[in-house]
């Protein structure tokens, strides 16, 4: 089976960039294929319950409902460890579907036949 990681560094700092990879990541998912959504440095910010909320780019579903959709579709939403704990968020306030990982996880996806790419 094919393995494809979407990873998104951005936030509120780049709604845009944020909206485009779950779009992408939706997109994968939909045909398929094993897909992970990668949050590192500031995309650490959307696995926080009600974050994203109010992030609705023009021309696109709102950001919340592509994240929900994803994980109907078993997509996983992997989040950086440290870069969640440099930014002090509550561990316990994870959106469904997500799970704090470290370093590891995502070199063995990446080295198993898995492919990336960053927004």
């Amino acid at each position: 089976m094919a393995k494809f990681m979407v990873s998104i560094t951005h936030a509120k700092d780049n709604s845009d960039k944020a909206t485009v990879g779950f779009v992408v990541a939706n997109a994968s998912a939909a045909s398929g294929v094993e897909t992970v959504v990668f949050l590192t440095v500031e995309g650490v910010r959307l696995s926080s319950k009600g974050y994203t909320d109010d992030i609705h780019e023009e021309g696109f579903a709102p950001l919340k409902q592509l994240m929900d959709d994803f994980v109907e579709a078993e997509g996983k939403i992997w989040v950086c460890s440290p870069c969640f704990k440099k930014r002090g968020l509550d561990g316990n306030n994870l959106v469904k579907g997500a799970t704090i990982v470290g370093g590891a996880k995502v070199v063995e996806f990446l080295t198993t036949g898995g492919s990336c790419i960053t927004y």
